[in-house]
């Protein structure tokens, strides 16, 4: 995976694109990856002023999005661009299948100007804003496939979203206002259009041709002409008696529904005004009582971060709200109401042997049947008294270790765990679930992806996104754009002087979980000399020892001194000591032979045979051999180019790489293979 950052204020093309020294342009951004990549734009305006070339071609596996979730960054400009079916047009971006585009503002004021184009390929748009376009928003053309989602469209000269040809695609929870058309569709165009806003446009949807798209609880209001536009033998999906569209039309000026073709339209289950209908209409009825209207599925859920994760298990049947139209997404789950859920949402075969029946569930008990299913497929189960416990409220890390074990899933690493800040409050029987979970994205955490919470009663909202996320993981669901998934693949931060050192993959492997950091021109130096009070920051950042004695006073560090806290730390958790003088000596640079010391004690490692010493290239001091020998046991050890000379000053790529094998020693961290690593 390639990352690279680019600042249009700062940057410079030149660079090597890490977050100290950003690329300038996209442009230049594009040139240098290969591969998969995410590349992440501080705010600003990213035109030709500042030595954009348009159109921008996003590649397949490429991630394009800002580096702050709430962050303004324009992309604004137009150029040629020779379609395979429509000659030479004016365009701001190009994807191709796989590309994304996230939280970005694409603008083309070009005469005929086409903010993004989509031709016969499958890319995802999400939280983008597609303003001020000479023509339309996105022009989606040829079999193309798109998701474009949670994205505003306004003042487009002639439509926010034009589709052709034979596109597809869904186009879910947009706004569309103050154009031509909110949404056009010709030839024989098919997309699903769902939960869409179109306000104030000439038109909500415009239909030609032979179109036929699926239209499900869009809201159609203050449109100046009408809702739903039908000419030549476009035939729009308006619900069915099975099947309720649950679109609302509200204070459209002329018609909320204008049939102007030959044929009868059908529609069931929208919320629409008969006087506003102009053509051949029949209203059905629908086999469905209990209709949700508009936008979003539940009243309550308008702008909340898990809106899509609810609404697509809504669509699906999995969830319901309650009578009076809420789902109450903050309210907590118990064990028997996440039993149901699991029954309504996997059918998986039963497994021999596991017990469904419990002291405590009545047979005629609600959800009796769902929570022995729930049992029979691996989910749940009881607990030692032969209790099911059906009102307890269920946790968030039960939740995850019970999908991980129901679904059967394998593959995490100890060291994914480092992504939470509080991990340990992880119960032991739990890291390995946690760390499955966490590798197959099914971690969903609001408002910081840092924070896990594992012991708090699980929501609503939140077993919502994890049940989305498990479909998602075994292929029975579209992957859902949200800034709170946790990523497992964290950003491997790029240092200007790291390129082909020895350390590089240590450094990179800390960077990416904020354990360590560089200086603010790109470089991290690693060759330079660290010294006793940096060597403390360091320990405490990568492994926060606990403290096992007393506090002490050094009387050459004031109260002021940028390290003392780490200091302190380091010294009450047994890494670090003083001299007889009561001083630290904070500046004085750090021996090899000490920083090994260090960990050795720390870490209360077991003694080792003094026969591995023997791979030293010179006299180990008498005060150290133990503590070297059991380090050189424990794998700590890594030196470069070659285990000798002891004495040596420790660089800051050496405590790197040996903190970094700390990690691993202590099962937090998956081994890496470098020939440094002392080995006997």
């Amino acid at each position: 995976m390639t990352t690279l950052y680019i600042n249009p204020t700062t940057g410079n093309d030149n660079a090597v694109g890490s977050p100290t020294a950003p690329l300038k342009t996209l442009t230049a951004a594009l040139k240098q990856i290969q591969g998969a990549s995410t590349l992440y734009l501080t705010p600003g305006v990213y035109d030709r002023n500042n030595g954009e070339i348009f159109p921008l071609t996003i590649p397949s596996q490429t991630i394009v999005t800002t580096e702050k979730a709430d962050a303004e960054v324009i992309l604004q400009g137009g150029g040629r661009y020779n379609s395979p079916s429509f000659k030479t047009q004016n365009v701001a971006v190009v994807l191709a299948t796989g590309a994304q585009l996230q939280g970005v503002t694409v603008t083309n004021p070009n005469p005929k100007g086409t903010g993004i184009w989509i031709e016969s390929t499958a890319p995802i748009i999400t939280r983008c804003r597609l303003q001020n376009c000479g023509r339309e928003g996105i022009f989606v053309a040829g079999n193309a496939k798109p998701i474009i989602e949670d994205s505003i469209f306004e003042d487009n000269a002639a439509s926010g979203i034009f589709l052709v040809r034979q596109a597809k695609g869904e186009v879910r929870r947009n706004l569309c206002q103050r154009t031509g058309y909110g949404i056009a569709l010709s030839d024989e165009s098919a997309p699903l259009i769902a939960s869409n806003r179109l306000w104030d446009n000439r038109a909500g949807i415009h239909l030609s041709r032979q179109a036929k798209p699926v239209l499900r609880r869009n809201d159609f209001q203050r449109n100046r002409e009408t809702g739903i536009l039908v000419k030549d033998q476009a035939s729009p999906d308006l619900g069915s008696p099975q099947s309720p569209a649950g679109n609302i039309f509200e204070d459209n000026s002329s018609y909320d529904l204008d049939n102007q073709t030959s044929q009868t339209l059908i529609s069931a289950g929208n919320q629409i005004n008969l006087a506003l209908i102009r053509g051949s209409v029949e209203l059905v009825a629908t086999l469905v009582t209990d209709i949700a209207f508009g936008p979003t599925s539940f009243r309550d859920i308008e702008d909340h971060w898990a809106e899509l994760f609810i609404d697509r298990l809504a669509e699906r049947g999995i969830i319901s709200g309650f009578a009076d139209g809420t789902f109450r997404p903050e309210a907590s789950l118990t064990r028997s109401q996440y039993a149901a859920l699991i029954a309504q949402t996997f059918d998986l075969p039963r497994q021999l042997g596991r017990k469904s029946d419990f002291e405590d569930v009545e047979s005629s008990f609600w959800a009796a049947k769902a929570i022995a299913t729930a049992a029979e497929m691996g989910f749940i189960s009881g607990f030692g008294d032969g209790t099911f416990r059906p009102q307890q409220n269920l946790t968030r890390v039960q939740a995850l270790v019970s999908i991980v074990n129901g679904l059967g899933l394998t593959g995490g690493t100890a060291d994914l765990l480092l992504l939470y800040q509080d991990r340990a409050l992880i119960p032991p029987y739990a890291t390995n679930a946690i760390a499955t979970a966490t590798q197959k994205r099914l971690v969903v955490n609001y408002p910081d992806t840092k924070q896990l919470d594992p012991l708090q009663d699980i929501t609503r909202a939140e077993i919502a996104a994890l049940v989305y996320q498990a479909l998602v993981a075994t292929q029975k669901a579209s992957a859902i754009a949200s800034p709170y998934i946790v990523n497992p693949d964290p950003l491997l931060p790029s240092f200007t002087d790291l390129q082909n050192h020895w350390a590089t993959d240590f450094v990179r492997r800390l960077g990416s979980l904020e354990l360590i950091s560089g200086f603010p021109d790109g470089s991290f130096r690693p060759d330079n000399p660290i010294n006793r009070a940096e060597y403390a920051a360091l320990l405490v950042k990568v492994l926060n020892p606990p403290p096992i004695r007393p506090a002490t006073q050094f009387i050459d560090i004031p109260v002021n001194f940028w390290g003392l806290g780490a200091i302190q730390q380091a010294y009450r958790a047994g890494y670090l000591s003083g001299f007889p003088d009561r001083t630290f000596h904070p500046e004085q640079t750090l021996r090899r032979v000490h920083l090994i010391l260090s960990l050795a004690s720390g870490l209360n490692l077991p003694d080792a045979d003094l026969a591995y010493l023997d791979v030293y290239g010179d006299r180990v001091p008498e005060y150290a051999q133990t503590a070297v020998a059991a380090a050189t046991k424990a794998g700590l050890v890594t030196l470069y180019p070659k285990p000798q000379n002891l004495d040596a000053p420790a660089t800051r790529a050496e405590a790197a790489a040996m903190m970094y094998q700390a990690l691993v020693y202590q099962g937090q961290m998956t081994a890496l293979n470098s020939p440094y690593i002392v080995k006997v």
